[in-house]
């Protein structure tokens, strides 16, 4: 792995690692959860972050973002441990997907985003702030369910 890429996933894992420490906090009725009007519920937003994870790992080995993949399986939707267990397929993916990253790519490619090109390093920069819009909007979820969710949560995303 690309010593910049390494330092970049090295911070981004302590942002996962939230997504972690959630899925510890919720249970299954927890995903079926929504504040009412067009909002999807819990498990819809948990759905849709694994699907924005799955483009991620896919484009360190295309170098093209694309967000065009849906999942079908409702079970995402009523399974905390069917999310868990997911995410770690999908970290698993995005770690090997990076350790083939090269210098190489790095200093020469860019990552093509529908229009427009960032370094392949700021991807995950890019990454980590869909992360964090995940959890920002899980916070107002959590607060209108009454969830208490960890400390860590609290200092980092409030």
């Amino acid at each position: 792995m690309n010593a910049q890429i390494q330092e970049f996933w090295n911070l981004n894992r302590m942002y996962v690692q939230l997504r972690d420490e959630l899925m510890l906090a919720l249970s299954d009725q927890d995903l079926s959860y929504s504040p009412g009007g067009d909002n999807p519920s819990l498990g819809e937003l948990c759905r849709e972050l694994g699907e924005t994870q799955y483009a991620y790992a896919q484009s360190f080995k295309t170098f093209e973002v694309d967000f065009s993949y849906r999942t079908n399986d409702d079970g995402y939707l009523t399974s905390v441990a069917k999310l868990q267990a997911w995410y770690t397929q999908l970290d698993a993916e995005l770690e090997a997907a990076l350790e083939a990253v090269t210098d190489d790519d790095v200093a020469n490619k860019q990552m093509e985003r529908g229009g427009y090109q960032v370094p392949v390093h700021i991807s995950l920069d890019i990454l980590r702030e869909a992360l964090l819009i995940f959890y920002g909007k899980v916070s107002v979820y959590a607060k209108a369910m009454g969830l208490p969710l960890t400390q860590t949560w609290q200092d980092w995303i409030g």
